[in-house]
This record gives C-alpha cells, sequence and structure tokens, in this order.
C-alpha cells in the first residue's frame, strides 16, 4: 500500500459535496450501484462516514466509531444540504492532523491502525462519490491523489484471500483500464453500470 499519511482528503471531501449539491430532491429514491441504497440512503451513508472517520482522526472514540456500517439501511438526516458539506469539510481538516495518522483508532466497530483508518476514509469518498455520480448522471473526476491511494487500498485488500474484496467479489478489469475504472472493480462494481431503464 502507498504512504497516505500525507494525503490531503479535502479536494476528494470537496468533489464529493459538489456531486451531492447537484442532486435534486426527485433523485433520492433512484438506485445506486449499491443495490440496498437509495441515493436518499447513500447520502445518509455519507454523512454518517465522515463523521465517523472525523472522529476516528480525532481519536474520539463512541457512539460514531462503534457502530458497524451494515447495522441498519442509512436515512437521510434533515438537513442534509448543510450537514453533509459541513462534515466532509470537518473530516478533511481532522485527517490534516499528522496525529490522526499513528497509534490505534476505531471505525465502524473495529479497531484498526491510524493509517489503515485513512485510507478507508479516502477510499470510501472515491468510490462512493463514483456511486453517487453513476446513480445522478454526473461528471466524476476524482482526485488523483486520493484516486491512487484508494487503488492501492482495494488492491492490498484484494491480494489478502483472507478478505476478498472490501465491497463484494472483485469484478475483472482489464489490466489497461483506467485506473478508477480498476478500483471500481476491485471495490466489486461493474465500472459500466448504469441505472436501471424503467419498463
Amino acid at each position: 500500500m502507498t504512504d497516505t499519511t500525507t494525503l490531503d482528503l479535502g479536494p476528494q471531501a470537496q468533489i464529493v459535496a459538489r456531486l451531492a449539491a447537484g442532486v435534486s430532491d426527485g433523485r433520492l429514491a433512484d438506485p445506486t450501484p449499491c443495490p440496498e441504497y437509495a441515493v436518499g440512503n447513500l447520502l445518509g451513508h455519507l454523512a454518517g462516514l465522515a463523521v465517523a472517520f472525523r472522529d476516528a482522526a480525532r481519536k474520539n472514540l463512541g457512539p460514531t466509531t462503534d457502530t458497524a456500517p451494515d447495522t441498519a439501511v442509512p436515512s437521510l438526516p434533515a438537513g442534509w444540504r448543510e450537514e453533509l458539506p459541513r462534515v466532509l469539510g470537518e473530516l478533511a481538516e481532522a485527517w490534516r492532523d499528522p496525529a490522526a495518522w499513528t497509534g490505534m483508532t476505531r471505525a465502524g466497530g473495529v479497531d484498526l491502525p491510524g493509517e489503515i483508518a485513512g485510507a478507508v476514509a479516502v477510499d470510501e469518498l472515491v468510490i462512493h462519490g463514483w456511486d453517487l455520480a453513476r446513480a445522478t448522471g454526473q461528471d466524476y473526476a476524482p482526485d488523483q491523489a486520493a484516486l491512487r491511494a484508494s487503488h492501492a487500498f482495494l488492491l492490498a485488500a484484494a491480494e489478502d484471500k483472507d478478505r476478498g474484496g472490501i465491497f463484494g467479489a472483485v469484478v475483472p478489469v482489464p489490466d489497461d483500464a483506467p485506473l478508477l475504472d480498476r478500483a471500481v472493480g476491485l471495490s466489486g462494481r461493474e465500472p459500466g453500470w448504469t441505472p436501471p431503464t424503467s419498463p
């Protein structure tokens, strides 16, 4: 895995915030590449993970860092249009502290090194940014440093035979495919996914 300890999550967090701002209320029930999540659920998940990984960076362990992400399908919080960009900004700021990347912390109820928690946070922003863009028909160009870190993290996880893909079975993608497509495939998604058409 590449060194992520100097990575600024800010650019990728801002990209995700812009994508969220581009979601109209009429699209909140639309499907996403995450089978259990509609767009509103995905936005709720992003809000929750931003808080959880912000607190993981701060070593502020408690309810936000102890809850497994698959406990329930996330709901969209009231005031999410203001809350989501705020907590994404707080997430990025928390990981600018070098201490966030050291020692042990917790996220999703799992104790893990700060460096790994930071890598997971980056990966969540990159892959769920793609999910949101695909589900809502928006262009997506992730921050390149974040994309490289996400790909390296997912590749290392996929090579761990005991864990397999982080999000699901790896989808084979050609070695010469764009880096984003390769990361998406490693995350268990089909890079060519498009929303299903209505009958």
